[in-house]
């Protein structure tokens, strides 16, 4: 070994940092590129901001990331033009744990102007040693700006370096990893270009790779959201939210903001105009994607809460600390005061748009399902949610609104009332409806899952409850309406005998006058779940609290009526009562309880009746 060629100890931490950056720190590989990338572009942008004061500094016109892989010598070389590193740097950065080049330099912009100061991205030590992940032995030769000499650290990452002067032209660093043998994946041009695009697309610095002798660009080198509203066009942001979303609609909502103060980021996300392909509902994570400097850090932030996951776009913040591995988020205040004003702002979007009816409508279509999971679970912002909610109604066409249901509601009535099921236009012919419909009252017609939960948690709206008309009983007789036809049967006799031959189907049976048409309902008693919650839980193959249904029937219907004489002179009444409860499970969209002796039953009745 030459005289010249200086072995050098790493610092007491460097050996286990390394050991813990090869085989646990790190869970992709690929992430080696994202670091090397991060500190060629931080120190092109301290060189920028050294020339501001000594122009001699200045780098080269038409200076770049270049990044050359070769396939035949296995060896992947990254080369930039930034403020590269004398001998003390290469030690003092290279050669210990805990010194960051970016964070000393950081130091000394505390009091320059905000437009001067660069944009740092990354902690230059750790960041570095990602290397050895696919890397045997890696060289670094670099020139500091101003200075003559160039030297070379070298290291194969198993507790030394070595030092010797170099050669090189121009100031900046070259970094050559000689890969390992499991690693040459990263000498494909196209795989290179790809983790490019993935994390650093949006660096100002340009980035090449070397394809064939030609250098090929990497990185759109735009951060549209960086730039001012005023500056980008709807063309733009169309492209880019297709591009981040890789679907070919339009936005139905851009936003397009900076804070700042005592927050510092800037935002461009967008609510699509379309569901997509892959369904919002499964994927209960938000994946809007958080940037550091422009620098992609990750889409795992959780920036919205699950109930705004169909929003896509950037968050990019300038001051919020990262981890050593930059892969996973402190638990920082500061990120938990990003995601509260990105949630505002996106909330207070959605109730500016909630007033063009027509066009929220076409949201709520896509997306309604997903919302109403933040009234179930988002206290913060339940009352805020609630006015945004929309309904198919028993009383008028389209979607309605709380607001608007309250502003129709009948004198006397006391509750927002509810019916929950499969398919709104089968609910709209619910029995369930009858009554509610003989004296106007207006009834919600609720047919997502997440329905079955939500109310239980707002509980009420302007003071008005909220109630399921099919759990327990609903007495209607305040409210002013037309009287009902016909007149009733005495139940008394019929009433017990029905209840002693359904005593192991029902919790109850009752008489009702919120049934017009129907000779029966089932009911859900006071404190169960109501009969939609009570079919969820049976398909989840669950058990539920509350007990047996309740079967209601009609006084004033034919069928009750002759029941309740039949029930004077015969006590054996258990056919017609399985009858019945059996109608009544069919008119919910439920099944009989033995098909085939519901349809003996309904043969005989024909017969008798023919």
């Amino acid at each position: 070994m030459s005289d010249t060629v200086e072995r050098h100890e790493f610092g007491a931490e460097v050996g286990r940092l390394l050991d813990l950056v090869v085989h646990a720190l790190y869970s992709d590989r690929e992430i080696f590129l994202r670091e090397l990338v991060a500190n060629a572009a931080d120190a092109t942008d301290r060189r920028r901001f050294e020339a501001l004061t000594d122009p001699a500094l200045m780098a080269p016109e038409g200076a770049k990331l270049r990044i050359v892989p070769d396939k035949a010598a296995r060896t992947l070389t990254i080369s930039d033009s930034g403020i590269g590193m004398a001998k003390a740097d290469l030690v003092q950065h290279l050669g210990t744990i805990a010194r960051s080049g970016t964070a000393a330099f950081a130091k000394t912009l505390a009091d320059a102007p905000a437009a001067d100061k660069p944009s740092l991205i990354g902690q230059f030590g750790v960041g570095f040693y990602s290397a050895f992940m696919v890397a045997e032995r890696v060289e670094v030769t670099s020139r500091r700006a101003g200075g003559e000499e160039a030297w070379l650290w070298a290291s194969t990452g198993a507790g030394d370096y070595t030092l010797a002067p170099a050669t090189r032209e121009e100031a900046g660093t070259d970094i050559v990893l000689h890969m390992k043998p499991d690693a040459e994946e990263f000498l494909e041009p196209i795989r290179l270009q790809t983790i490019i695009r993935k994390w650093a697309d949006h660096i100002t610095i340009p980035i090449t790779v070397a394809k064939d002798g030609v250098d090929e660009p990497a990185n759109e080198g735009t951060a549209l959201w960086r730039k001012s509203k005023s500056e980008v066009t709807e063309e733009q942001t169309t492209e880019f939210y297709r591009h981040l979303g890789n679907i070919f609609d339009k936005p139905w909502s851009t936003l397009h903001w900076r804070a700042e103060g005592a927050l510092d980021f800037t935002a461009l996300l967008f609510i699509p105009g379309m569901k997509p392909f892959q369904a919002v509902e499964g994927e209960r994570e938000s994946r809007v994607r958080l940037h550091v400097r422009r620098m992609f850090i990750t889409d795992e932030a959780a920036l919205l809460p699950p109930w705004l996951r169909f929003v896509q776009g950037v968050v990019d913040t300038e001051d919020l600390p990262l981890n050593v591995s930059r892969e996973m988020l402190q638990a920082t205040p500061v990120l938990a005061r990003i995601r509260r004003a990105v949630t505002s702002r996106v909330l207070s979007e959605l109730k500016t748009k909630a007033k063009d009816a027509e066009s929220f409508a076409g949201f709520w279509e896509n997306f309604g399902p997903v919302v109403k999971e933040g009234v179930w679970e988002d206290a913060e912002h339940r009352k805020d949610l609630a006015p945004l909610l929309r309904f198919r109604s028993s009383a008028v066409e389209g979607w309605t609104s709380l607001p608007d249901y309250v502003a129709r509601m009948k004198p006397g009535q006391e509750a927002i009332y509810v019916l929950l099921g499969d398919n709104a236009e089968a609910l709209a012919k619910s029995p369930q409806l009858e009554g509610f419909r003989a004296k106007g009252v207006e009834v919600l017609l609720l047919t997502d899952q997440i329905d079955a939960f939500w109310p239980e948690r707002l509980e009420k709206f302007e003071d008005k409850p909220i109630r399921s008309i099919t759990q327990g009983s609903i007495d209607l007789s305040a409210v002013e309406g037309a009287a009902q036809e016909g007149e009733a049967a005495d139940l008394a006799r019929l009433l017990p005998l029905l209840k002693d031959a359904l005593k192991e189907h029902v919790a109850d049976v009752r008489g009702t006058d919120r049934l017009v048409d129907s000779a029966v309902v089932l009911a859900a008693g006071e404190m169960g779940p109501d009969l939609q919650m009570q079919r969820l839980m049976r398909r989840a193959g669950r058990g539920f609290p509350g007990g047996l249904p309740v079967l209601e029937v009609n006084p004033r219907h034919a069928l009750i009526r002759r029941l309740a004489e039949q029930a004077a002179t015969d006590t054996d009444l258990a056919d017609s009562a399985g009858l019945l409860l059996d109608l009544a499970r069919v008119q919910d969209g439920d099944t009989p309880r033995d098909p085939v002796a519901f349809a003996r039953r309904v043969a005989e009745a024909l017969a008798i009746g023919g």
